[in-house]
């Protein structure tokens, strides 16, 4: 071997000695993040299907050996947007949001400038700030149960409850109210705002009670206004109101067996909010393509099928 091919010799070696110590050095030497900190904030976590999603996620991120900070806002905006602002400075890896309303969450503007990726959980957020939305398919929701009720009444006097600021319960109240539209024989006799909270679908609905002698259907957001409106209807001792909810809780799904005054309820599945909320933040983290909304199906709950659900947990 000549001068020059033994230089030439050299100078790989030396390249290929360089790459190797290099990546010696980065694998082992260098600092590496094996702990990733997430995280999360709901509406209210005075509601169990908020409960079951936060621990199916919480499950799947400590399975990983990772952390998820879980903070209750209360259905307060404001404290929503501090509890954010929050994370980001914590510098976490990502945050799960149940956004309270969809247009005034002004935190994700700190959130996307730093970098953390964003997923919101049961309702959409009105701007380009979220990486993933994870909902069912909540207008549907309101089709099933006006649908089931035309099925059961020829013509209905409704009433409605409400939670406007929150954009997955606009879905349901709507998808119910367009399919009676072209249905004059049911009537929309009022409606109350309650937040989906049972103790003030309570009081509410006793008022509506009060001002209306004749109610044939009330129409919840969810399954906790419905039970509140069912304990409206018993204290009062009127017994030939039917009452839907969305959710397919434990509660009211036994009740749909015990009591004839519960029409039925159109089941979400937290459990796979919970799971599909990790697999796509870690999918996010590891720089793979995530749809920008994934829509879970819902099912409607009546006695005709409720022996084919667990009434003692959820879907």
């Amino acid at each position: 071997m000549d001068e020059r091919s033994k230089r030439t010799l050299k100078i790989i070696i030396g390249l290929v000695v360089a790459v190797l110590l290099g990546t010696v050095y980065s694998s082992y030497l260098m600092p590496q993040k094996t702990h990733l900190v997430f995280g999360a904030t709901y509406m209210t976590m005075n509601n169990p299907f908020y409960e079951v999603i936060d621990n199916e996620l919480k499950k799947d991120i400590e399975k990983e050996g990772d952390e998820l900070i879980v903070r209750n806002p209360e259905l307060d905006i404001e404290k929503q947007n501090q509890q954010i602002e929050e994370f980001v400075a914590m510098k976490v890896d990502g945050i799960f949001v149940n956004p309270i309303a969809s247009d005034k969450l002004s935190s994700l503007e700190s959130a996307r400038k730093a970098g953390i990726p964003v997923i919101a959980i049961d309702a959409a957020v009105d701007n380009d700030l979220i990486d993933c939305t994870i909902e069912s398919d909540n207008y549907d929701a309101g089709v099933l149960c006006a649908q089931d009720m035309m099925k059961r009444l020829q013509s209905a006097n409704i009433v409605l409850l409400k939670h406007s600021t929150a954009e997955s319960a606009k879905s349901r109240i709507q998808g119910f109210v367009d399919t009676i539209k072209n249905n004059p024989q049911y009537h929309i006799v009022d409606s109350a705002e309650c937040e989906g909270q049972l103790e003030r679908a309570m009081p509410v609905m006793q008022d509506i009670l009060k001002r209306h002698s004749k109610i044939d259907v009330v129409m919840s957001l969810n399954d906790p206004s419905a039970l509140g409106a069912l304990a409206a209807i018993e204290s009062m001792k009127r017994t030939n109101i039917l009452v839907y909810g969305v959710d397919g809780t434990p509660d009211l799904k036994s009740l749909i067996k015990q009591s004839p005054l519960v029409a039925g309820t159109a089941a979400q599945s937290p459990i796979q909010f919970g799971r599909l909320a990790a697999k796509n933040m870690y999918s996010l983290l590891n720089r793979k393509d995530v749809p920008e909304i994934i829509e879970v199906p819902v099912t409607l709950i009546t006695k005709d099928n409720i022996d084919t659900f667990n009434v003692r947990g959820w879907q």
